[in-house]
């Protein structure tokens, strides 16, 4: 797992799950599919494409300092980098689950009792809900986004508690990959990196305080829809990548 290919990943669904809620915005104002679908799909191509010629970079200078710069970059791409792994699959389906609850579900069961009882039950296990429930009363909008936010938080965890129960598995793969392909970046120090980016996810997400900083706009737009939306379980896959690097910086097999 290393940091070119996770930043990769990442860019790649943030332009997707971005993408997916501008047209979701743009069709409830009432443009038209054809019209909107083209535009967006425009801008998250070049987004991405944008995104992943840095990260490329980064990639092909790791390959520069390993030795292989007579092999092109398609020469060094394999099959099996193309399969997403279980954890990937999982992932996936979440973030799928996480926008139709966003977009269809969320908005038309607001103060049903399963739906308060989820928000209940979130809001006093995750410290980020309760800072985000107040920053929705604050600027009087709702809209389904507490209940969103409780229900992507609960995929977080379900995640987290999935993937965290093969972690051996997963340290064991980063081992073999760090045999046959050694990096600039150990998994120690790649363990160190991600875990302060995940500490950081975790105080700005879980602990809340990124959400007092954000203006009202801002939870009625994308941003609003990604942080509540994506980032939790962005932050529950940072947080099993940096817990994997380190397993695999341990000398045990």
């Amino acid at each position: 797992m290393g940091i070119a290919r996770l930043l990769a990943k990442a860019w790649i669904v943030f332009c997707l799950f971005a993408g997916a809620h501008a047209l979701r915005i743009a069709l409830a104002s009432g443009l038209a599919l054809s019209s909107s679908a083209f535009a967006i799909g425009i801008c998250v191509v070049l987004f991405a494409a944008m995104g992943l010629l840095f990260i490329g970079g980064f990639g092909a200078s790791v390959g520069l300092h390993r030795g292989h710069a007579d092999q092109p970059l398609l020469a060094r791409l394999k099959p099996h980098h193309l399969v997403p792994g279980f954890n990937e699959i999982v992932f996936m389906l979440f973030l799928v689950l996480s926008f139709l609850d966003q977009a269809l579900v969320a908005p038309q069961i607001i103060g049903s009792g399963p739906a308060g009882a989820l928000e209940a039950a979130l809001y006093f296990a995750v410290p980020g809900q309760r800072a985000l429930v107040g920053a929705l009363d604050s600027c009087t909008l709702d809209g389904g986004r507490i209940f969103s936010g409780a229900f992507t938080w609960l995929l977080a965890v379900i995640f987290l508690a999935s993937a965290v129960s093969r972690l051996k598995l997963q340290a064991g793969i980063i081992r073999l990959e760090r045999s046959l392909k050694p990096e600039i970046l150990g998994p120690t120090l790649r363990a160190f990196l991600l875990g302060v980016v995940a500490v950081a996810g975790i105080q700005f997400l879980f602990v809340g305080s990124a959400f007092p900083w954000l203006a009202c706009s801002a939870f009625a737009d994308i941003t609003g829809a990604l942080l509540i939306g994506l980032a939790p379980l962005m932050l529950a896959y940072l947080i099993v990548a940096a817990l994997a690097c380190l397993l695999a910086s341990s000398p045990e097999s």
